[in-house]
């Protein structure tokens, strides 16, 4: 699983992707579990999201639940993260291609 998590969120994209990302939603007392970690989660929806597998189908492998993946996504569509992440790595033709189509696969996606 590791390695698919490493294609589908190579080094250099993760690189650029992380200072992009929202920051964590704030709790309203304070507790809680921790976050999860924003890797994995990434990998998970952007398995999601460029397989065309619903939501629910998301393999437990990948160590995150339905509900945190979908929750991410959602968060990160609406902060226009796939938009940023594209510019981010618009210099490098190889990742920029990737980051395109996982892009146009989240704006396809019904997230609402």
């Amino acid at each position: 699983m590791e390695a698919l998590a490493r294609r589908l969120v190579p080094d250099e994209m993760w690189e650029a992707a992380r200072p992009l990302m929202p920051g964590p939603r704030p709790r309203r007392q304070g507790g809680g579990r921790a976050a999860a970690d924003a890797r994995t989660v990434m990998a998970a929806v952007v398995f999601v999201i460029t397989s065309g597998c619903a939501w629910q189908h998301l393999p437990a492998v990948f160590g995150v639940t339905v509900p945190t993946a979908h929750r991410w996504y959602t968060r990160w569509t609406r902060a226009d993260f796939w938009q940023s992440l594209c510019e981010a790595t618009a210099d490098n033709p190889g990742l920029a291609d990737w980051t395109e189509a996982i892009r146009d696969c989240a704006a396809s996606r019904v997230y609402d």
